[in-house]
């Protein structure tokens, strides 16, 4: 079995975010079946600068599926056709020799395109900065087994806190949701005692800066968990949902109400 292949790439190009764009067939020929896609666009690259051509702007930074920039969609698949992996950490190996792909950016009204495949995910970290952070005083540090959690939420947590925000669940959402997103970043503090404090405050925040973004809702397609390159569950964004619904009730409630509850009360 050879480890070159030749491929064809219809890849979206354009020059800025009011250039109306179009998609470029470009012949890619010996590449090693043990590169990454982003390699691969890296020898496309040196070969366009050799013939006095653009090179195709892409997003990247860390190179290991941690830093969430790289991705592109390949094919109609945000991050390609390999389930849990990043567009960096896609090897060749994963396509056959004569293989045609598109290869396009996120398609989002709160990502536009900046060039290429290139998008403006500014968005998102609006949507941290909204509430995803704990910032009451806290104290000195302290050692960690003083503060009890259970397994299961820590578990959970975890679990959550794996997001990386590339924004494969918007690309792949037909609504262009970033519920899964927002969802793991509320889940991740919501299940832990250092969040308490700001929690209810967390998710009224967080989720009407994201609908303030031009977001799509959810209509449970699945798509962005099926999409995710580290399997954030769509649990998540159920806890979103019940922590918005509980923050937003209380809110409601008379004065003096929620601490009668707390006590026991009525």
């Amino acid at each position: 079995m050879s480890d070159k292949l030749n491929l064809v790439l219809n890849v979206w190009r354009q020059k800025g975010p009011k250039d109306a764009g179009r998609f470029v067939r470009y012949e890619v020929k010996d590449i090693s079946t043990h590169m990454s896609f982003l390699e691969m666009l890296d020898v496309l690259n040196e070969r366009l600068l050799a013939q006095g051509e653009e090179p195709i702007a892409f997003d990247h930074d860390c190179r290991e599926g941690i830093c969430g920039a790289c991705g592109v969609v390949i094919d109609g698949s945000p991050h390609g056709p390999s389930k849990r992996t990043t567009t960096c950490q896609l090897h060749m190996r994963s396509f056959r020799s004569g293989q045609e792909l598109t290869v396009e950016p996120w398609r989002a009204a709160a990502f536009p395109v900046l060039r290429d495949l290139v998008v403006d995910r500014s968005a998102l970290d609006r949507i941290i900065q909204a509430g995803g952070y704990v910032g009451v005083r806290s104290g000195s540090p302290r050692d960690a087994n003083s503060i009890p959690v259970r397994k299961e939420d820590a578990d959970l947590a975890m679990d959550a806190a794996a997001c990386i925000g590339c924004g494969a669940c918007v690309a792949a959402c037909p609504n262009a949701s970033a519920s899964l997103f927002t969802a793991a970043k509320i889940s991740h503090l919501a299940l832990l005692p250092q969040g308490q404090p700001e929690r209810r405050e967390r998710a009224i925040a967080m989720v009407a800066r994201m609908d303030g973004e031009g977001f799509g809702h959810c209509t449970n397609h699945g798509e962005c968990e099926s999409s995710c390159p580290k399997g954030i569950s769509v649990d998540n964004i159920a806890r979103m949902n019940r922590e918005f619904l509980a923050a937003a009730a209380a809110s409601r409630r008379p004065l003096g109400a929620e601490a009668k509850d707390d006590d026991g009360g009525a």
